[in-house]
Formats: C-alpha cells, structure tokens, sequence
C-alpha cells in the first residue's frame, strides 16, 4: 500500500524536502572511521547486548525507523522540526512505533551516542540535547569534543564516573559500529536521515511528506 515519496540513487540521493548527509562524504582526518570495522569482522561481533531505543505502542500498525548521526546538521533539523510533530501525532497516539539507530560517520558521532546509551532510560531526552545543542559540542579537536560531550551528559542527569565509564568502553564501541552496519546494509542506509516506513527504505521528507505515508498506511 506504500508508495514511494523518495528513493536513493545513484550513491546518493533524491530527496522530498530536508536533504541529507550522504554516508561517503569526505571527513577530514577521519576518511578511514567507517571502514574501521570491515564487514566480515563486523558480522563476527556480538552485537547481542545492543539495546534498540524505541517509542510507542508495540501495537503500533505503523513502524518507523529513522537511521541518523549526532553529527549530521539535516539530522538535527529533522528532530528540532519534523520528529516533535510526529511524536505528537503519531507516537504518543499509538499509531507509530518509533526506533531510532546510530549512524556512525566520525568518531564524534560514536562518542555522543555511547553517552546518549549511557542511560537507556534517559536516551531520547540526551538525544534532544545532543542535536539542539550540536552546533556547540561539535566544535573543537578530538579532546574538546570528548569533554563537551562529558558535560551535557552530567547535565542530563549522569553522574561523572558513569559517563567516564560510557567513553571507556571499547568493547561497546565496537559492537555498534558493527551493529550500525549491520543495519544499514540490511535497509540500504545511504544518507542521513533515513526513514524505514513499514519496511521500505525513504529519504529525508517534509512533515507533510511524512505524515501523508503514514496517513496512508493507515488508510486514512
């Protein structure tokens, strides 16, 4: 019953409002970071103790997935513009069931989502911090980012010691790096945001774009 509003092509993309963060985009001093983990050793890492962060009812008639970096700028317009409203709309309402997956272009990337994880329990009002405030922790060098990061997870209830910890932890690292691309292979993740409406892979959308697939797979 769904039709497809946008598709990705070509490497990169076509989009339906919003744009996107294509996933071999050049990052400076960082080219290698998402090769790090090569698809054998990724399919080799146990990924089992990966908690999947999601909203709303079980029940839900309409599954969406969105796959996005703390990093990426149309990612954070995304959550401070079109994800509120569907949370409103559709979330809290009972008609969506939300997850919501790591996309790992950089190390910074990684980093802000092992503190957001810190706390399963506090995760989507970290990550409400980490895009509101991505114009500010993003900046800097390696170690100024880190502590950046430190800071707004203190700030979001963690105490310090948990969130040294969170950092710390290698063997998490590398189980969502794998299990990011795990992910993103199995749904043709090439661009951030990308939504997975009921199983079918779509670009970065308007709201309007967005409600409209949903109205319609609820047959609205």
């Amino acid at each position: 019953m769904l039709k497809r509003r946008a598709v990705l092509a070509l490497g990169g993309a076509a989009f339906v409002g919003g744009g996107a963060y294509l996933l071999t985009r050049p990052m400076a001093g960082d080219q290698t970071f998402i090769g790090a983990v090569e698809a054998q050793q990724a399919a080799d890492v146990d990924t089992s103790g990966i908690i999947e962060m999601v909203q709303g009812a079980e029940d839900a008639p309409v599954t969406i997935t969105e796959y996005a970096s703390f990093t990426c700028p149309h990612c954070a317009t995304f959550h401070a513009n079109q994800y509120p409203q569907l949370k409103e709309e559709f979330i809290d309402t009972g008609k969506v069931r939300f997850t919501y997956r790591d996309v790992y272009f950089d190390r910074p990337g990684l980093w802000a989502a092992m503190i957001a994880r810190c706390d399963p329990n506090r995760f989507f009002g970290i990550a409400g911090m980490l895009y509101e405030r991505q114009g500010e922790w993003t900046q800097g060098d390696g170690p100024t980012i880190a502590e950046n990061l430190k800071r707004i997870g203190i700030a979001a209830g963690l105490d310090a010691e948990r969130v040294e910890a969170c950092l710390a932890d290698g063997d998490t690292a590398q189980a969502l790096v794998a299990w990011y691309q795990q992910n993103a292979a199995a749904d043709n993740v090439q661009a951030t945001p990308t939504l997975v409406v009921n199983g079918e892979t779509m670009s970065n959308m308007s709201y309007e774009d967005l409600k409209a697939v949903i109205e319609e797979e609820l047959g609205s």
